[in-house]
């Protein structure tokens, strides 16, 4: 294959390798844990597992048994020692000398067997690194058939070489043959790990609580709740915290112009409003004027609604709410106006909201199913995290759509449904207004019932 053929070919493979790395990439994202302090953790612990492991293998490979070996070949020199002296020393003599040379000067316990067969070969422990270290001594300097046991005696070990006349057995202390006292590093490193974890768990704890209880009060304010929050943590952190009093700040200030700016052209345009009452009243009465009260009547009330849904309820502070309660009231106003009104609950729905800004926003949907249906079903539920409220009416409906349109303020459908038929087109807008204060949403869809249903989800 030519260069330009190569170089061809891993460009059209390149973009698989791509797509396979993806993969494989999703696939490890999708492993790793998802908060911040069980990744601060792995960050903290991963490097401090690959550093041991690479440690360890290395104090193994290079030095465990590296002396392990060493001590087996130095036991096994004075095993050949033994055998030399056994052959150049006198008969009579070479068993208590022999003995006594070996236990004085080599620590080994030395017997001299009749010439036998050795036992037969015992089964290798799991970590054969002694015996492997021996038997490769063995017959590298001895060169003769030989039986270990490494085993049987926890602190001894046992060697048999079969000689031309006879069976010499040797008993060694393990420690003579084997680094036993390595365990006592990989016991202080295993230690001081664990030690060294408990501090950067204790640390990594102190230092995301501050960023939880941010991430806590962001999420409170969204929801219209009061605050309760210092700077804490970090110098960043601390920064953070600033930054988001700073910016609460800026939006209650930006709140409270706007409430003060329509504070102000509400009391203008009643002014105005009550001089043509006053003058009305001193006209005759009569056809024209019926109109014209009619008319100014019809102005106050829009004007009422256009301020109410600028106003808002910002003011009013969230607390525990029993939604059952409220949705009792909504039901006995309901039937008051002559429309079978039917309520479900499960769970207790006890949520803290603004109690008045919500029962507005439920008022609100149920007086538009009041509105366009004859029968009503009002449902609650509530988990660990949303109440949901569901309001169904057996009216025309509207269209999937215009089901968002009709969020808009002012807007009013031509056909069938007009969501504020005789009002001001601000039913629906106040509605979404007060749950999305409060972190929730409304959606319109399609009720068992025939009709609408405007669901409210709200977290808890």
């Amino acid at each position: 294959m030519s260069d330009q053929a190569r170089l061809a070919h891993i460009f059209l493979t390149l973009p698989h390798w791509r797509a396979r790395w993806r993969d494989f990439a999703r696939w490890v994202a999708g492993l790793m844990p998802k908060g911040l302090y069980a990744r601060s953790l792995l960050i903290v612990i991963l490097p401090m597992v690959i550093l041991q492991s690479v440690v360890a293998y290395f104090f193994m490979e290079r030095h465990w048994q590296t002396v392990t070996f060493r001590l087996s070949a130095g036991v096994v020199h004075d095993i050949g020692a033994v055998i030399d002296l056994y052959k150049i020393l006198p008969d009579q003599r070479d068993r208590s000398d022999l003995r006594r040379i070996a236990a004085q000067r080599l620590q080994l316990d030395v017997d001299l067997l009749p010439k036998q067969d050795l036992p037969p070969t015992l089964p290798k422990p799991f970590f054969s690194l002694l015996d492997s270290a021996l038997s490769r001594e063995l017959a590298q300097q001895i060169k003769r058939p030989f039986w270990i046991d490494t085993v049987g005696r926890s602190s001894l070990v046992e060697i048999q070489v079969l000689l031309d006349d006879g069976v010499l057995r040797v008993l060694t202390h393990r420690n003579s043959v084997y680094a036993s006292n390595s365990h006592i590093f990989l016991m202080w490193m295993i230690g001081a790990s664990l030690v060294l974890l408990g501090v950067a768990i204790a640390f990594l704890r102190n230092q995301i609580r501050p960023i939880l209880r941010l991430a806590a009060a962001a999420e409170d304010f969204g929801k219209g709740r009061d605050l309760d929050l210092r700077p804490q943590g970090a110098r960043e952190v601390r920064q953070a915290t600033f930054a988001f009093f700073e910016m609460k700040r800026r939006i209650e200030r930006a709140m409270e112009q706007r409430i003060a700016m329509l504070n102000g052209v509400s009391h203008d345009l009643r002014t105005i409003l009550t001089r043509f009452k006053l003058s009305l009243a001193l006209l005759e009465e009569g056809p024209e004027t019926e109109a014209l009260i009619k008319d100014v009547d019809e102005m106050q009330r829009m004007l009422e609604a256009y301020l109410a849904f600028a106003r808002g309820d910002a003011g009013e502070a969230a607390s525990p709410t029993d939604i059952g309660g409220l949705l009792e009231e909504l039901k006995t106003d309901a039937e008051r106006h002559g429309h079978t009104t039917e309520i479900r609950i499960s769970g207790e729905p006890t949520v803290t909201v603004r109690a008045d800004a919500f029962k507005r926003c439920l008022f609100n949907l149920v007086s538009n199913a009041q509105r366009y249906g004859d029968s009503i079903v009002i449902e609650a539920a509530c988990d660990q995290r949303f109440l949901t409220v569901t309001v169904d009416d057996d009216g025309p409906g509207i269209p999937p759509e215009q089901r968002e349109e009709v969020f808009r303020p002012f807007f009013r459908l031509d056909e069938a449904r007009n969501q504020d038929e005789g009002g001001t087109g601000l039913g629906l807008a106040i509605a979404r207004d007060i749950a999305r204060s409060h972190g929730g949403e409304i959606i319109l869809s399609q009720s068992p019932m025939g009709g609408l249903r405007a669901s409210v989800r709200l977290p808890v």
